[in-house]
């Protein structure tokens, strides 16, 4: 049996390429839970789509435009968002930026 790894150190995550042109690094992952990374370059853009995972983001750097079943607002540094299961959304960052996601339950598609 594996043991459950309940901490992560900055920077031990290798950042992964995402098809979109941006990156990610998942950094602690359990079956109900999972935290991941993301960075983007100045207008980097996290396409509109939809997933069953809820989602909580929190905006570790930079400014986003972020999108959420239409409605469209600009956060920065220190904001937050929250999307239900199912609806469509995406982000744009106005500059270089990180996103702190975390999804429920974890995103098996990101540990592949």
């Amino acid at each position: 049996m594996t043991e459950l790894k309940v901490f992560a150190q900055a920077g031990e995550a290798a950042w992964t390429p995402t098809a979109d042109g941006n990156r990610r690094r998942v950094l602690l992952s359990t079956d109900e839970l999972m935290m991941v990374e993301f960075g983007f370059d100045k207008g980097g853009v996290g396409a509109l789509h939809s997933h069953p995972h809820v989602q909580a983001s929190y905006v570790a750097e930079g400014r986003f435009e972020v999108t959420i079943d239409g409605r469209t607002e600009t956060l920065e540094t220190g904001g937050s968002f929250i999307v239900p299961s199912g609806l469509v959304h995406g982000v744009r960052a106005l500059e270089a930026g990180r996103l702190v996601d975390s999804f429920a339950p974890h995103r098996a598609d990101f540990l592949a």
